[in-house]
């Protein structure tokens, strides 16, 4: 990393870097607990696959389970993190796969080789004036007509985690209007494909929406 980086990433890499045993044990049976999100990420690997498939990133991919998840489905993809940390676990627990680290603001990929990318909750970091940039970004690397999931909680309040699993960090995780979202993404030149929006579900401790937008970059026209 360099020492020009925005403060909330450098925040956002020191905090998982210090959670990041503690949030893959935590986080282990979320598969499971919550089927109907991951039936969402099942849903996006049939339609990569019905395009033909191709090369997908996992964007902010943590521990590497939603990466696991996607080549089960049998998709070439490869996640990237800005935590060394969660990148060693998920090296651990996926040997097979490549995990890269890196930035998604600064994506170290050329234009338009993906044919999908994920954000799954990976986005949730990053202030709301940077998101602009941060689309423009996924629109780059991204082919025309790739594909596009976001992930992430429904709102209008962060919710701030302090000293997480007793480490001396604390983050912002920024709730996000799906309506919002969708706008942000279009003036990026992506093209809206589906909005699914799902209460939350109190007795896994949510205390938000659960919000999942896949958006397809805009074939330009001739």
């Amino acid at each position: 990393m360099t020492s020009t980086e925005a403060d909330f990433v450098t925040s956002t890499r020191t905090f998982y870097d210090a959670i990041a045993e503690d949030y893959a044990d935590h986080f282990a049976g979320e598969r499971s607990a919550k089927p109907r999100d991951w039936t969402v990420l099942t849903g996006f690997a049939e339609l990569v696959n019905r395009g033909g498939g191709g090369q997908v990133a996992d964007l902010g991919c943590g521990p590497g389970r939603s990466t696991a998840f996607l080549a089960a489905q049998g998709l070439d993809v490869f996640g990237l993190d800005l935590s060394e940390s969660m990148l060693t676990i998920a090296r651990r627990e996926n040997p097979g796969l490549r995990f890269d680290q890196g930035s998604m603001l600064e994506l170290d990929i050329p234009d338009g080789t993906l044919t999908a990318a994920v954000s799954w909750y990976s986005s949730i970091h990053t202030p709301v004036d940077r998101l602009p940039s941060l689309f423009t970004e996924f629109h780059r690397v991204l082919a025309p007509g790739g594909y596009l999931l976001l992930a992430f909680q429904s709102g209008d309040q962060p919710l701030t985690l302090d000293q997480p699993f007793g480490h001396p960090v604390s983050l912002d995780f920024q709730r996000r209007r799906p309506e919002s979202m969708a706008e942000l993404l279009e003036t990026a030149g992506f093209t809206l494909r589906s909005r699914t929006v799902r209460e939350a579900e109190e007795e896994l401790g949510e205390s938000s929406a659960q919000a999942f937008l896949i958006a397809r970059k805009t074939v330009a026209m001739r």
